[in-house]
């Protein structure tokens, strides 16, 4: 922090300045001593005792030489005069001042010459005066001789001191030299400390000065915010209470500030939590909502009232502390505009789902009786009827199937507005499709004296693998719309293959006419529902106006595009581009069985509510020699199939008691004759996703309302290919392989794909059978038995398929038993057929070397 960095800089001026001042009082010190050491008294003393010592000497040897002329000398005199000079040379000697000065060798060679004359001559003048009168010329020979190491003495001893005085000078000028340079520093320290501090304290009036304008700012903007600003210290007392807050809480400033946060806006049932976390922050500094962003809570206002409100909470460190800053914004009118967004998103959901369901419902309920009217018109037909009868038949029939064709053009609007439109691409073949098309429509063209025709621009690529449904829906739609409004012209239809992938080509289908053409001011709406172009009681043509909508829904659900070129008068131009996997032509296997014309008489269960529609199915199946037996409910139906086995069980699914999907997972979950027995779902739901809810349940197949001979009679042929009689021999000797749909599939995919297919098959199943002899949750077994189930009933391996089914349906029920049970009976239909479908191939391949051999 900036008070933190401040006391920093501060130590380390504090600290550099005693270092500072340490070194000059350091200096100062130094100076004092070589002062002291450079003391003149001292000084002189010493070099006036070496001085004297020579003095001293000559006096001496003058008091020799004048014993020596004088016959009565002065003895007491000259004994008086060695002393002093024994006295200087022994000061000399043992001094302590003179110790430096007698390590010198030149000072030591005197001083020892000297002393050896000392201590010789002492003897003599100690003794009598008689002794020592007789030994004066001999002392004055040999203080003669004395002279030079006296001068020496002297000398040397003068040098050395001279020497010592001018490095004690030396030393003293150093250190007053490097005193002058730390003062002189210490000087210049001062004056950048004082430059330094200055800039400090400019920087503190400045800061100070923002700090106040950064005050008066945040105060005006607390003041004038729209959301509460309320600021706390540790112990949760208000410090700042701004304007907003009043009005939302309900407190004047006077009554906020110094009392407790919780109390004033913590309502009570999270006053405990408020509290603990105080307490918790307190104690360890723990923070869970201080600097986590945007949080929402409730607040509590003066009058006890509790309502939602946004917070953000961040600390700052002061001098007193730390302290909170809370920003609060009442939400109320927030949370009650996103509760009423909810709900009108709740109510329009619920306003699709009811109009789906309404359109489901509406769907049965009219399926249902054109289902009877349809039926009892095909019965109709295979009476004795007059040629008036007979025309009058067949224009209801085509009534009613446009009837049919309207609701499922609303129904096909519905799905894809709902999201629930799902392709359902097979290998087609897209020049028989155009043709057909052509060939349809070729009456009304006739009819209006235009021409209709149709080619490939370019290479051609007509087999392709893409919802065949849906593109034939789209071309009917606008191909008739071309017929419709042309008239003494023709009609075009151009297609054209573009590769930009490796796998998937952009096919380009163009509708060309010479008809009326469209108004400017109607070409963006041309797609819209229900627009017919003329829709004038006495208009030309006729429809409903859904027809281009929903060619424009399905070129879109398919991942491409449409659009129109128009000139009014002079024609239009429909431009569709959609992608689609090309494939290998399909080529019919040779040596195929054809389907029977024609079925055995078979047991059917016929479960259907509705008495006509009852009827009209029985009359159908009786008129082709089967046994019906008619069931008004699932309950009747479930009862009857633990009693009895029939081949076919045709169920309806909405029903009073039980229904159908409820009677086909308990048939399927019964231990009964009828466990695996084929049951097809009679329905008037057109609804996808319902569609493969039925198929989950167990349903092999659905035909869907109004219900057909040729349909009826496909689905019958599907099921049960063979006879009763056959079929008892079939379950001594199990038909595991449907080997002539595996044909037709390798015949579809061709050699190199259907074997890649089968080896993946393989492999699928020896993994899910690994993955289901150990332990997993149900819905997984489900999952694993029912992807596994699919890929049988692609290749035709019908035994296998039921053995996974049984599994399936026992998972999703939870019967632990039968799941065990249908588990273990896994490997040993696997091991049959397997080798079967391993064979195929290598089948195929022996009959195709055999054939070219023949050739």
């Amino acid at each position: 922090s900036r008070k933190a960095k401040f006391g920093i800089r501060l130590f380390i001026t504090a600290v550099l300045s005693l270092c500072g001042i340490a070194f000059i009082a350091y200096l100062s010190i130094n100076v004092v001593r070589d002062l002291r050491l450079l003391n003149t008294a001292r000084s002189d003393n010493v070099q006036w005792t070496l001085s004297q010592s020579e003095v001293e000497y000559l006096a001496f040897e003058l008091r020799l030489n004048e014993a020596v002329r004088d016959s009565d000398p002065n003895l007491k005199a000259l004994r008086r005069q060695f002393d002093i000079f024994y006295s200087r040379i022994k000061t000399i000697r043992e001094g302590s001042i003179y110790a430096p000065v007698r390590a010198l060798p030149e000072f030591g060679y005197h001083l020892a010459n000297v002393q050896d004359f000392l201590d010789d001559a002492v003897q003599v003048i100690d003794a009598d005066d008689a002794e020592l009168t007789r030994a004066i010329p001999d002392l004055v020979q040999k203080a003669g001789n004395l002279q030079s190491s006296i001068r020496g003495l002297s000398n040397s001893g003068l040098t050395f001191f001279a020497l010592e005085s001018d490095q004690r000078r030396e030393t003293v000028s150093v250190t007053l030299t490097q005193l002058a340079i730390g003062v002189t520093v210490l000087l210049l320290a001062l004056v950048l400390l004082v430059i330094y501090l200055g800039r400090l304290n400019r920087q503190n009036i400045r800061r100070r000065r923002e700090a106040i304008q950064a005050s008066q700012r945040f105060n005006v903007v607390t003041s004038t915010a729209l959301d509460a600003v309320i600021v706390c210290d540790v112990a949760g007392r208000v410090l700042e209470f701004n304007d907003a807050a009043e009005q939302i809480f309900g407190y004047t400033t006077t009554q906020a500030i110094g009392n407790d946060l919780g109390a004033l806006i913590v309502p009570d049932h999270f006053r405990d939590a408020h509290e603990a976390g105080m307490q918790r922050m307190r104690e360890n500094g723990q923070k869970r909502v201080v600097g986590k962003g945007r949080i929402k809570l409730e607040g509590k206002r003066a009058n006890g009232e509790v309502f939602p409100v946004e917070l953000a909470i961040q600390s700052a460190e002061t001098d007193e502390g730390e302290v909170f800053i809370s920003f609060l914004r009442d939400i109320s009118h927030r949370v009650a505009a996103e509760a009423e967004l909810v709900a009108a998103r709740d109510r329009a959901l619920a306003g699709e789902k009811e109009k789906t369901d309404f359109l489901a419902t509406m769907s049965h309920e009219i399926r249902t009786p054109l289902n009877g009217l349809l039926g009892n018109l095909t019965l109709l037909q295979d009476t004795g009827l007059t040629e008036k009868q007979t025309t009058f038949i067949k224009n209801m029939n085509t009534s009613g199937k446009l009837l049919m064709s309207h609701i499922s053009d609303v129904l096909d609007i519905t799905k894809y507005d709902a999201g629930k439109l799902q392709l359902r691409p097979v290998v087609m073949n897209l020049s028989t499709l155009l043709q057909d098309i052509v060939d349809n429509q070729g009456g009304a063209a006739a009819a209006r004296n235009t021409t209709l025709e149709w080619s490939w621009d370019g290479p051609v690529n007509d087999w392709i693998y893409a919802d065949k449904e849906r593109i034939q829906h789209i071309l009917m739609n606008v191909i008739g719309n071309a017929v419709k409004f042309t008239r003494d012209g023709e009609v075009f239809v151009r297609i054209k293959s573009d590769s930009k992938e490796d796998t998937t080509h952009w096919f380009e289908i163009t509708v060309s006419d010479t008809g009326i053409g469209i108004p400017d001011d109607m070409k963006g709406q041309i797609f819209d529902d229900f627009m017919t172009g003329d829709a004038s009681y006495g208009r030309e043509v006729g429809g409903t106006g859904l027809g281009l909508g929903i060619a424009k829904r399905f070129v879109t659900a398919m991942g491409g595009t449409i659009k129109v070129e128009s000139q009014e008068g002079k024609g239009s131009r429909f431009i569709i581009h959609f992608p689609a996997t090309p494939v290998e032509a399909v080529r019919k296997p040779k040596g195929a069985p054809e389907r029977p014309a024609t079925v055995a008489s078979l047991d059917i269960l016929l479960v259907e509510d509705n008495e006509m529609n009852r009827f009209v199915a029985r009359e159908m199946l009786n008129a082709q020699g089967h046994r019906v037996t008619e069931a008004h409910n699932g309950q009747i139906a479930v009862d009857l199939c633990q009693k009895r086995r029939f081949d076919l069980v045709l169920m309806d699914i909405s029903m009073p008691v039980m229904d159908g999907r409820a009677a086909t997972r308990a048939i399927r979950s019964s231990d009964g004759p009828m466990a695996e027995v084929p049951i097809v779902a009679l329905t008037a739901n057109a609804m996808a996703d319902e569609q493969n809810a039925f198929l989950s349940d167990g349903m092999n197949d659905i035909i869907t309302k109004p219900l057909s001979r040729d349909n009826l009679f496909d689905v019958l042929r599907q099921f049960t290919p063979y006879a009763p009689a056959q079929r008892e021999a079939h379950e001594t000797n199990p038909h595991i392989v449907d080997q002539t749909h595996m044909q037709e599939v390798k015949d579809t995919l061709g050699a190199d794909m259907f074997q890649s297919l089968v080896d993946r098959f393989c492999k699928e199943v020896d993994e899910t059978l690994a993955i289901l002899s150990q332990d997993h949750p149900h819905a997984e077994v489900a999952s694993h038995a029912h992807k596994v189930a699919g890929s049988a009933a692609m290749l035709g391996v019908m035994d296998l398929r039921q053995a996974l089914i049984a599994v399936e349906n026992a998972a999703k029920q939870e019967h632990a038993e039968q799941l065990q049970t249908a588990i273990a009976a896994l490997p040993a239909v696997w091991a049959k057929t397997r080798p079967l479908v391993a064979a195929q191939p290598a089948e195929d391949e022996a009959q195709g070397l055999e054939s070219t051999s023949r050739d």
